[in-house]
């Protein structure tokens, strides 16, 4: 499990501070005139655009070398899933993957003790293991949250405001964002599972922003419900459907193993 034998000591002054921090539950609101509106908005992509430089010599070698790498005929896309061990039974999810799809990778982190960088390293890995010099063309992130968050890591939730305030988070999105495809004829996608992140207005907000961190990237989210025809079709995509359901009415049992099931 990636990041599970990082143990970090707290000094006392390090638990003091953090107690006295807000709470990313805090329900204070989000003043409307701290988010852009659509011509920030704009402005932002533009940016983010000159400093990606999407014309420039060192994307389309990069580019070029993507395209080589991936030109077999027998090459598939790379899905790449994220699971936080904060996943009720997430260690059993690895197991119940779709059969004979060498293309789905799945990636489990402690959330207790996992950095960003340790995900990151790790996917890096993966991805050079898989095909080097292939990019993430679907990629599945399974944690805890709910409407407008999403709950990454420990004391690290992604709510709208705390992604544009916390440097280490925004940096994160940005450096995830270089492990996606620059060939893929359409925007790379990325799903969210494991909470409705959509269940409230922030939660398409935060969407809106990782998307404007990803840039010059394409990418867009989904967070679909699982009961939905898109959520049957997200889950068939990553996983053996029947297995999962087999996983998932047994998620929070205690009563019966899961491997009892198999």
């Amino acid at each position: 499990m990636v990041g599970s034998r990082r143990m970090k000591a707290q000094t006392f002054a390090e638990r003091r501070a953090k107690s006295f921090n807000r709470s990313w539950s805090d329900p204070t609101p989000v003043k409307q005139d701290s988010l852009p509106d659509s011509k920030d908005s704009g402005d932002l992509q533009s940016a983010a655009q000159d400093e990606g430089g999407c014309n420039d010599t060192g994307w389309e070698e990069e580019k070029e070398m993507e395209r080589l790498a991936c030109e077999s005929d027998d090459f598939i896309p790379p899905k790449v899933m994220l699971i936080s061990s904060k996943v009720p039974k997430a260690e059993y999810v690895p197991t119940i993957i779709r059969r004979n799809d060498p293309s789905v990778i799945p990636i489990l982190y402690d959330h207790e003790h996992a950095t960003f960088d340790d995900i990151l390293e790790e996917i890096e890995k993966r991805l050079t293991s898989y095909r080097r010099g292939c990019k993430i063309w679907r990629m599945l992130i399974f944690c805890q949250g709910g409407p407008g968050h999403l709950y990454l890591l420990k004391n690290k939730v992604a709510t709208f405001a705390k992604v544009e305030k916390e440097e280490d988070m925004s940096q994160f999105w940005k450096r995830l964002s270089r492990f996606m495809s620059k060939v893929n004829p359409e925007p790379n996608l990325i799903h969210v599972m494991g909470c409705y992140v959509l269940g409230n207005p922030n939660g398409e907000k935060l969407f809106q922003k990782l998307k404007n961190l990803m840039r010059p990237y394409s990418v867009t989210f989904e967070s679909p419900l699982e009961l939905s025809a898109q959520g049957k079709e997200m889950i068939e995509m990553y996983f053996d459907f029947r297995l999962y359901r087999l996983w998932k009415t047994r998620q929070h049992s205690k009563l019966l193993d899961y491997e009892d099931l198999l």
